[in-house]
């Protein structure tokens, strides 16, 4: 599998491009919401000759979904996401407003993921791990194959993801991570929302907020 990240909008988003030799792709948070990020995304999808098939949130919050509109029109692509975090999904014109963003009207998902799901694209499987905290409806990506986990706002290099926000709770966060990640192998990466990727054997010895 190869995965491709880009860094968008003002927040900095981790937007990520997952796809393997099959030519399918799966797009993780895009948070592109500029023309000419909309433009890299394109130019790295035609330059690849990718078939994007699906395009994944894993959390609501309108950094991590502004693009959602342009990529599942530009590439007639599903959107999924879990179904917890739609009260703040629906509300995201006024997060865009209220973070400075310009933003579509959102795309209805057509389908809602959960706790044990499989993400399916070319011949690659990404089971879904419900992981909230950071807000309602986050969920984390993982492929015991390749090694990895997407894991959104929950965790960071050295850090961990916000729970001032609404729905967030710092003790359901802790809790995920500590159920959720730090239970896949030492040497698995994570791939967070913001920032450079970490492992989550570091992330037991080093990260001081856990």
């Amino acid at each position: 599998m190869t995965i491709r990240i880009f860094h968008f909008n003002p927040i900095q988003v981790n937007t990520l491009v997952l796809h393997d030799d099959t030519g399918e792709a799966l797009i993780v948070d895009p948070g592109n919401c500029q023309s000419y990020e909309d433009a890299q995304l394109k130019e790295y999808v035609l330059t690849h000759q990718l078939k994007v098939v699906g395009i994944v949130n894993t959390h609501p919050h309108i950094d991590h979904i502004a693009g959602n509109n342009w990529c599942s029109r530009e590439f007639n692509a599903p959107v999924w996401c879990h179904e917890a975090g739609m009260p703040i999904y629906n509300k995201s014109y006024a997060y865009a407003m209220a973070f400075g963003l310009s933003v579509d009207d959102m795309p209805a998902p057509a389908k809602f993921l959960h706790e044990g799901d499989e993400v399916c694209f070319g011949a690659q499987r990404l089971q879904v791990l419900y992981t909230p905290g950071h807000c309602d409806g986050s969920i984390s990506l993982y492929s015991a194959a390749d090694n990895f986990v997407i894991c959104g706002d929950l965790i960071f290099e050295g850090s961990v993801g916000r729970s001032d926000l609404p729905t967030g709770s710092h003790a359901l966060l802790v809790q995920m991570i500590q159920e959720k990640i730090f239970t896949l192998p030492e040497d698995t990466v994570i791939y967070p929302g913001h920032g450079p990727n970490t492992t989550v054997g570091y992330e037991k010895t080093h990260n001081p907020f856990l």
